[in-house]
């Protein structure tokens, strides 16, 4: 925290000293005073990490309770954690679209929580019975490797493909639950050359990795939305693995459907990166390096 503020904070005991110039002062005495509040909202310890995000983004924030707007929001999943929940403003501002819109795109950098968040909204609108099951697609693209001819059946070949999301479910729902959900189709995990032909009811559909769709397959994983059913389309377009000379269908989206009513855009930056610190130092420098 402290390399965020310019007052300097020395702990004594169980107290905290705040000494510097007293516009700082007061800016250092704000932000310790909200993280108190949602530590004793939460009942929880405040992490290290959450007091880091917390100096970088609501520092001098002129919204009084801007903070705690952030940290106290939450999104209920089932299993260890019982609740996602965001770290920056921005992270809130996406929540808040896929709460209100029936597509949301979230564009920016990896470690902003683009897809993790999704996956969390979509666990829990399905334990609230909103939607009656959850597909998760991604385009088969490698990520600038030859892997060959993977062994095994369909489900074998792309497994390698979405691990995150699996990753991501794991940690939200019980294993055995999880297995249930997939062999009733309740949760789907697909390639996007298998939306083609389907109408998505009752569903929360995540497409994920949207950099590496093509025009047509972006077109079309759109038109698939069906009643009563959202999308959230997540991508990096500075990590697009698409051949040469092969336009992004993210990219293209973006300018064809910006104003469009009731579509949100959501576009991160380095600032959000909420992974390891030297994750956000990196994305950074290559921001800077063009």
């Amino acid at each position: 925290m402290q390399a965020h503020l310019k007052a300097r904070v020395i702990p004594r005991g169980n107290e905290l000293r705040i000494t510097g110039d007293p516009g700082e002062v007061d800016k250092a005495f704000n932000l310790i005073t909200e993280l108190l509040e949602v530590q004793r909202a939460k009942k929880t310890t405040i992490t290290e990490h959450q007091i880091d995000v917390a100096a970088d983004h609501f520092v001098g924030e002129n919204h009084p309770g801007a903070l705690q707007e952030v940290f106290l929001d939450t999104i209920p999943v089932p299993l260890k954690r019982k609740h996602v929940a965001p770290l920056t403003p921005n992270q809130r501002h996406y929540i808040e679209a896929i709460r209100k819109h029936d597509i949301v795109f979230a564009i920016g950098p990896a470690g902003t929580g683009k897809t993790y968040l999704a996956v969390a909204m979509a666990v829990a609108s399905l334990m609230s019975g909103h939607v009656g099951r959850i597909i998760l697609v991604r385009p088969a693209v490698e990520a600038g490797e030859k892997l060959g001819f993977l062994p095994g059946d369909i489900a074998a070949k792309f497994n390698p493909y979405v691990r995150p999301l699996y990753d991501a479910l794991y940690e939200m729902l019980d294993t055995e639950k999880m297995r249930a959900y997939m062999d009733d189709g309740i949760i789907e995990i697909a390639p996007l050359a298998f939306m083609r032909g389907r109408t998505l009811n009752n569903s929360f559909i995540i497409l994920d990795e949207a950099q590496n769709t093509s025009n047509e397959q972006m077109k079309m994983f759109l038109t698939r939305l069906g009643f009563d059913s959202q999308a959230v389309i997540t991508g990096d377009i500075t990590q697009v693995d698409l051949p040469q000379g092969k336009s992004s269908g993210l990219i293209h989206v973006r300018k064809v459907l910006r104003n469009v009513p009731g579509i949100e855009f959501v576009e991160f930056t380095g600032r959000d990166v909420v992974r390891h610190s030297l994750v956000q130092k990196i994305i950074q420098a290559y921001e800077s390096h063009g």
